[in-house]
């Protein structure tokens, strides 16, 4: 063949692939402002950057191998934000991006590059499931498990966006990533409805399979929930931003925005505003947060589950920290089984990636009752402190108003490089409320005087000054001072890790969800 025909035939397959499967069904959702993995990849990536691996695969089935363009996934390297990554995307328009042994194959290998190259992994994620009959029988369901395709070690980062119907492979592959953003109307789940119906005889809503509300807010597998493709690939740009390309680098450090100085002086006064005095009025801590870090800096990870608890990454004078902050404005900040769950993920993440974790603290405790312990929670609190311990990472503690009994030690008294408190801390086993009634068995109705003189007995001693003057905390600050605090012990605390990088105790922390 002269090279005039070869280069032709190379074209005619090159265009054959890149046009996808379905023509309808690109159609479709070009109408409905839904992109395609290839339209995903040229909004992720920065601009004449990616390098495709596998235009050309197709099925290993000679029957399908005309309709399954890259069978079914879009794989290859790029960079974002300057920074290289390795990219896999799924193809629904070519067989729902159904399970099968080429894309498999093309995963794999993009998941090798980018742990031999120290560079992320990003999951466009959408799939029907298992290719049926291509898995079916004892070899095909054994080869699915071959290479350790679903083992993960966190040398790199992980992030996926759920981005249409995910079942099966694209599933285990975002539960398995350090993020996950999904778009509303999206569904993620270990099986579809159409396999549910028949085989446990469950005729479920999709959405309340596996829909954005389920995941977020129920399970608390996915970290966001966005109302366009748009912005979930916006949102896994941002989330690298904050992340080293591989464990054994610091993250990146950016200038400081605009407002620095005595404009962050300010906000600082604005705390005082924001922060009742009296215990018994709540607020919102994420208010407190973003008076604290860089502008614009904060970027919430499991913002809808678990509230109790927010959870979030940020900057503080350019440098990436990871924040948990118990939140008044719901149950209190009293702590369950769920917030558990959520601070340890986030620990395992921060420990990971070597990012400085803070804690803000005003929490009457965990939670007791039933309810508490159907969620096993003496376990989780014992998993908790345990990754504390495991987190090799800074860890910088602020006591706001409550820190209350075991939750007192798990947050920070324990393993804490620095804790300091404001003046407004107040420290002890419980409420001195509960302690009246439980060791005098009085109410307030029965007798007021006592019940306040006894109160004011058990106050006593849990003032920060009580635990500053022994040295058990480093310091009693003003909460205006919170940042220069923070960012004088991050200064410090970053030299004891070599090229600020940790002893990452916990990359191999099963997922916690």
């Amino acid at each position: 063949m002269a090279f005039e025909e070869q280069i032709t035939e190379l074209e005619r397959r090159r265009a054959k692939a890149r046009a996808m499967g379905s023509a309808k069904r690109l159609a479709a959702w070009a109408e409905a402002g839904i992109l395609n993995a290839r339209q995903r990849i040229d909004y992720l990536a920065d601009p004449g950057t990616f390098t495709e691996w596998g235009l050309l695969a197709v099925s290993e089935r000679a029957e399908d191998r005309h309709r399954t363009p890259g069978d079914g996934v879009v794989d290859g390297y790029a960079q974002i934000g300057g920074r290289p990554v390795v990219i896999h995307a799924a193809e629904f328009s070519a067989m729902g991006a159904s399970s099968a042994a080429i894309a498999s194959k093309k995963r794999q290998h993009s998941i090798e590059n980018a742990n031999k190259n120290g560079i992320p992994v990003v999951a466009l994620n959408e799939c029907s499931g298992a290719r049926m009959p291509d898995i079916m029988g004892a070899q095909g369901i054994h080869a699915a498990a071959e290479k350790g395709a679903l083992r993960r070690h966190r040398k790199v980062p992980w992030a996926s966006a759920v981005l249409g119907q995910s079942f099966g492979g694209g599933t285990w592959l975002s539960v398995m990533s350090d993020f996950i953003v999904m778009r509303k109307g999206a569904i993620m789940a270990v099986s579809s409805t159409n396999v549910t119906s028949v085989a446990i005889a469950e005729d479920e809503d999709p959405e309340d399979l596996g829909g954005w509300r389920m995941q977020t807010e129920v399970s608390g597998q996915v970290d966001m929930a966005v109302d366009s493709d748009e912005e979930a690939l916006d949102a896994i740009r941002r989330f690298l931003s904050y992340l080293p390309s591989n464990s054994a680098e610091a993250p990146p450090r950016l200038a400081v925005p605009a407002g620095s100085g005595a404009d962050y002086e300010k906000l600082g006064e604005k705390i005082l505003d924001l922060v009742p005095e009296s215990r018994a009025k709540v607020y919102d801590v994420r208010k407190v947060i973003r008076l604290i870090v860089d502008q614009d800096s904060y970027f919430p990870i499991k913002e809808r589950f678990s509230k109790v608890v927010s959870t979030c990454l940020a900057r503080i004078d350019g440098r990436s920290v990871g924040i948990i902050a118990t939140n008044p404005m719901f149950k209190g900040g009293a702590m369950d089984g769920d917030a558990c769950d959520k601070i340890i993920g986030f620990l395992v993440l921060c420990d990971s990636f070597n990012i400085p974790v803070i804690h803000l603290v005003d929490t009457p405790g965990f939670l007791v009752g039933v309810v508490g312990e159907r969620q096993k929670l003496p376990g989780k609190i014992m998993n908790y402190i345990q990754a504390m311990a495991m987190t090799t990472v800074p860890l910088l503690t602020v006591i706001m108003r409550k820190s209350y009994g075991q939750a007192h030690l798990n947050i920070g008294a324990v393993h804490a490089d620095e804790m300091c408190s404001w003046y407004t801390g107040d420290i002890s086993f419980v409420d001195p409320k509960i302690s009246v009634s439980v060791v005098h068995k009085l109410k307030r109705e029965d007798d007021p005087e006592r019940y306040a003189e006894l109160e004011q007995r058990f106050e006593r001693g849990t003032s920060p000054y009580d635990l500053a003057e022994p040295f058990m905390i480093q310091d009693v600050i003003d909460p205006r001072e919170t940042r220069s605090w923070l960012s004088r012990m991050l200064d410090l605390h970053d030299r004891r890790m070599v090229k600020g990088v940790g002893e990452h105790l916990m990359a191999t922390w099963p997922t916690t969800f």
